[in-house]
């Protein structure tokens, strides 16, 4: 971990998920140990490969570094995507809040059931 601590950008760490971290352990869903997670600190993601210095090295090269969001990583969007966080931004947290609610609701809700309505339609043509 030494080779990062004075890195701007990438942070390596450890928890101790029995002790002081359980709350962060618990907040991005550590069920076992060792876990490895990688990516944005609000959306971390489960590392499968390799364990050694190596192979995580090479995982950390080829996949990771900043990608395309609001802030200091706009300008890696592309126009279409720049132009959705730019007014996303410029929403108030309220109406942004209700937009995920509905978004998580046709995902959650309406996605499985059009699913099943073209499932159905499918068979009936055949």
């Amino acid at each position: 971990m030494d080779d990062f601590k004075d890195s701007p950008t990438a942070l390596v760490a450890d928890v101790d998920c029995t002790a002081g971290g359980e709350s962060l352990c618990s907040k991005h869903e550590v069920q076992g140990y060792p876990s490895i997670k990688y990516g944005d600190p609000a959306e971390l993601k489960d590392y499968n490969g390799g364990r050694s210095y190596d192979d995580l090295k090479k995982f950390a090269s080829e996949n990771l570094g900043p990608t395309c969001g609001p802030g200091e990583n706009l300008e890696l969007c592309d126009a279409k995507t720049k132009a959705k966080i730019e007014g996303f931004v410029s929403m108030s947290i309220d109406k942004l809040e209700g937009k995920i609610r509905k978004a998580t609701k046709d995902f959650e809700v309406e996605l499985p059931i059009m699913k099943k309505a073209l499932a159905y339609v499918q068979k009936s043509d055949l």
